[in-house]
């Protein structure tokens, strides 16, 4: 009777052992490295031995593993990838092989060490549960974030439209972004849900977001509304929100975020004039308006959270920063699959 709740971030993997019959604070924890960190680790080994690499297993999350991709490149060394595991680099294989990466099922290279790419690390995360006795739930619930995929526009257009047409139709309500099974243009998520046959598997975005709101002290001021705030490694999400509903919402580069210039931002969203253009312009995802909401309150979770809005409360549900989308995904998997079950 127990859900393995799966956040996979840019930086790490944040894991819960989810079991109802428990405080949530004696749930069995852990934060490791993510898969794209471990797989960018295995290709830079491969380089430091001067060996080709071949990429095999399925399409995952980006970051370490494409950086490290591209410095086997530079160093001079040949990279090859199957069709599946090419598609983490692109969507588009045309655009894989311009790269100058060989898409084949076989290496071409004899000496290429093979390394598997994907974003689910079940065996491993089942042995170091395995060491402390701890058996492996049989429920799943994931989270990644997916740009998906769509040939007439970027990928940073399509995931932002994605988002906000899940919440036009779902009547700007925030469990509107958490669709059970994902979206077939989301390949990264579809990918993974491959893999763990009837997991839950939704965005890191929402997740984040949702778990912040089991904070007490949130869950009280969205009551009167609030600014949520999620600061990953990667992307930033900001949600104004009143009780359920969403009544704004934008998508930014953390890296392109300071405080001041994210304040202003947010300042626009509460007010209803923040435009999609304005924030894609300047390079980040976008923006979306359903109404104004004049509340002042904000909070912020995310490994950026201290940097980008130090005076903001700090979200930390159940005592724990690091585990709020995990927290995000039960929450997620109660409303839509009820409670954990046998």
């Amino acid at each position: 009777m127990t859900l393995l709740a799966l956040d996979i971030g840019r930086g790490t993997q944040d894991i819960l052992v989810y079991d109802p019959a428990i405080p949530v604070e004696n749930c069995v924890k852990m934060v490791l490295p993510a898969p794209s960190v471990v797989v960018g680790k295995r290709i830079r080994k491969a380089r430091a031995e001067g060996r080709p690499v071949h990429l095999t297993g399925r399409n995952m999350g980006g970051g370490e593993n494409v950086r490290a991709v591209s410095e086997h490149q530079r160093a001079g060394l040949a990279v090859s990838a199957t069709r599946e595991a090419a598609r983490t680099i692109h969507d588009s294989l045309d655009r894989v092989r311009n790269l100058g990466i060989t898409v084949t099922d076989s290496p071409p290279a004899s000496d290429a060490i093979g390394i598997r790419l994907s974003d689910w690390m079940g065996e491993e995360i089942r042995d170091a549960l395995a060491l402390f006795g701890v058996s492996m739930p049989e429920q799943v619930a994931c989270a990644v974030q997916d740009h998906g995929f769509s040939p007439d526009v970027s990928n940073r257009i399509h995931r932002f439209r994605v988002l906000r047409h899940m919440l036009e139709d779902g009547g700007w309500q925030i469990d509107a972004l958490t669709p059970d099974p994902p979206l077939p243009t989301m390949t990264r998520m579809q990918a993974l849900r491959e893999q763990v046959p009837g997991a839950l598997v939704i965005d890191t975005g929402p997740a984040a977001v949702m778990g912040a709101l089991c904070d007490p002290v949130v869950a009280r001021m969205a009551g009167e509304g609030i600014t949520l705030v999620n600061a990953g490694n990667a992307h930033t999400l900001a949600f104004t929100l009143q009780g359920s509903e969403v009544c704004g919402f934008l998508e930014h580069h953390t890296a392109s975020l300071d405080r001041d210039h994210l304040e202003g931002l947010l300042g626009k969203l509460r007010e209803g004039t923040l435009t999609n253009d304005e924030v894609f312009q300047e390079g980040g995802h976008g923006a979306a308006v359903h109404r104004a909401m004049a509340s002042p309150s904000v909070a912020v979770t995310g490994p950026n959270r201290s940097r980008v809005l130090p005076d903001a409360y700090q979200a930390a549900p159940f005592g724990d920063m690091m585990l709020t989308g995990c927290f995000g995904l039960v929450r997620a998997w109660r409303r839509r699959r009820g409670e954990v079950s046998p």
